[in-house]
C-alpha cells in the first residue's frame, strides 16, 4: 500500500514510476549524456529511480539534454535521433501512460503508428483494401516532420485533450530540452521540434496530427478514406481532379500549422485494374511503411490470372536489408560455423519474414535468394575444396544439399526459400 500512497503535490505514485521503468528495460535502448545504461538504473533502483519518482511528484523534475545522434537513411542523407537519459526515459513513460490512457479513445480509426492494438500491418491491409475501391492514391510526405512541430501548437493539441498540470508542465519541459551534439556541445530548443528517440514523441506527434490532419480530413472530407501512421499519410479519391483539390487543401493546412509538404516525395499516383490503365505520363506506384503498391498478376479463386493493385516488399527495403547483410561481411566468418551464422542471423531473418512475409510473399524469391547468396559466399571462402575449383555454384550446390536435409537451420528455409 504505501507504493500507491501520494503525499506530494502531483498525483504520481512509486508503483507508476518502477512499472515505467519495466517497460524501458524491456525496450533497452542506449545511454544518454550521462553514461548511465539500463542495467546499471536496475541495480540500483533507490539511488536512481526514487529520485524520479520525488521530482516528478514534486515538481521539480527536469530533464537533462538530448544526446543527438545521426543515423545513416535509405537515400544516404542522415537523420537526428534524441537520446534521452534512462531517468528521463522513464519520466516520460510516467507521463506517456497516463497520457496515452486519456488520448487513446479519441485517436481516429484510421491512425496506426506507435498505438497500442494498432499495427503497421492493419495499415497495409487497409490501404490495399482502399486502393481496389478508388482509382487514386495521394502519397504524401511531411518534410521534416519531428524537427518542425511548433511548441505552441503541440501544447495547444495537448490541452484540448487533458488539463492536468502535471502532464501539461512536463511535455512543455520536455519539448525545450537542450540537445547535446556528437561535439559536446549543447544548442537549446525553444521553438520547434521533439527529437526522435523520446518515448513521449510518438505519442505528441500522433496527438498533434489528430487535430492537424485527422480530424481536419473528417470534418472536411468525410467520403474519403485515408491511412496515417505516424507522418506517413496517403490518401484516397475518386478522380485524378479530386486529388488535385485535395491536395491542394491539405498543403494549406499543413502551412497553417507551420508543417510543410516534400515537393518531390509528395504525389498523385494511379491505381490500375484489369479493367482500368493508367492515363499516360501518370505515376502507378507508391511506396507505404516498407511496401511498394503497383500493378501485380493476381491468381484468382477460379484460377483465372487478373491484375490487382497490391503490395510487396520494396526495392528501397531490400537493398536496405541487403546492405546490412553486406557490412555484416558473413562471408568473411571462416572462424565460424553454419550453426554460428544461424544464430546471428535467424532473429533477423524472422523478423524480416513476420513482416514482409506476413502481406505478401511477392518478391521474397529475389530477396532470400540474396541472402542465400551471402551464406554460399561464406561456404566458398571457408572451405579449400570451393576454392580449389574456383566455383561459388559448387559452394550453393552445397548449401542446397544442407537445406534440403535440414530446412530448419534457417526460417527462411523452412518458409521455402530454399537456395
Amino acid at each position: 500500500m504505501t507504493l500507491l500512497k501520494r503525499t506530494k503535490p502531483y498525483p504520481i505514485t512509486k508503483r507508476q514510476v518502477w512499472d515505467a521503468f519495466k517497460q524501458v528495460q524491456s525496450n533497452k535502448g542506449g545511454p544518454g549524456i550521462d553514461g548511465i545504461t539500463v542495467p546499471t538504473v536496475g541495480n540500483a533502483p533507490k539511488k536512481y529511480l526514487y529520485p524520479v519518482w520525488n521530482r516528478l511528484a514534486s515538481g521539480s523534475y527536469f530533464p537533462s539534454a538530448v544526446r543527438r545522434k545521426e543515423i545513416r537513411k535509405s537515400d544516404g542523407k542522415m537523420r537526428p535521433l534524441g537520446i534521452p537519459t534512462v531517468t528521463d526515459r522513464v519520466a516520460q513513460m510516467v507521463i506517456r501512460n497516463e497520457l496515452e490512457e486519456i488520448v487513446e479513445p479519441q485517436f481516429h480509426s484510421s491512425s496506426f503508428g506507435y498505438r497500442p492494438a494498432k499495427s503497421a500491418h492493419q495499415a497495409i491491409r487497409q490501404a490495399q483494401a482502399n486502393c481496389w475501391k478508388f482509382r487514386w492514391v495521394i502519397d504524401m510526405d511531411i518534410k521534416g516532420f519531428f524537427d518542425n512541430i511548433d511548441h505552441g501548437l503541440m501544447m495547444k493539441a495537448v490541452k484540448h485533450v487533458t488539463q492536468a498540470k502535471h502532464i501539461l508542465t512536463y511535455v512543455k519541459r520536455w519539448l525545450k530540452a537542450p540537445i547535446q551534439l556528437e561535439d559536446g556541445s549543447q544548442i537549446a530548443n525553444p521553438v520547434k521540434g521533439t527529437p526522435q528517440g523520446g518515448v513521449i514523441s510518438p505519442l505528441l506527434a500522433n496527438i498533434f496530427l489528430h487535430f492537424t490532419f485527422d480530424k481536419w480530413m473528417e470534418r472536411e472530407f468525410p467520403q474519403l478514406p485515408f491511412e496515417r501512421y505516424a507522418d506517413d499519410i496517403i490518401v484516397h479519391t475518386w478522380s485524378k481532379q479530386e486529388a488535385v483539390w485535395v491536395l491542394e487543401r491539405i498543403k494549406t493546412r499543413m502551412l497553417e500549422c507551420k508543417l510543410t509538404l516534400h515537393p518531390t516525395k509528395t504525389q498523385i499516383v494511379h491505381c490500375p485494374t484489369a479493367r482500368s490503365k493508367t492515363p499516360a505520363g501518370e505515376r502507378r506506384q507508391f511506396d507505404f511503411l516498407g511496401f511498394t503498391f503497383c500493378p501485380r498478376k493476381v491468381v484468382t479463386s477460379s484460377s483465372k490470372v487478373t491484375v490487382g493493385f497490391l503490395p510487396a516488399i520494396s526495392a528501397k527495403s531490400s537493398k536496405r536489408i541487403c546492405t546490412q547483410l553486406k557490412e555484416m561481411k558473413i562471408n568473411r566468418w571462416s572462424n565460424r560455423s553454419l550453426l554460428d551464422i544461424s544464430s546471428i542471423l535467424s532473429p533477423k531473418i524472422r523478423g524480416w519474414l513476420q513482416y514482409y512475409g506476413t502481406i505478401s510473399k511477392h518478391k521474397l524469391n529475389t530477396f532470400f535468394f540474396r541472402v542465400n547468396t551471402r551464406i554460399s559466399k561464406w561456404a566458398y571462402r571457408k572451405f579449400k575444396r570451393f576454392k580449389r575449383t574456383k566455383s561459388l555454384y559448387a559452394a550453393q550446390r552445397w548449401l542446397r544439399g544442407i537445406a534440403k536435409r535440414d530446412p530448419h537451420l534457417f526460417p527462411h528455409w523452412q518458409a521455402g526459400y530454399l537456395p
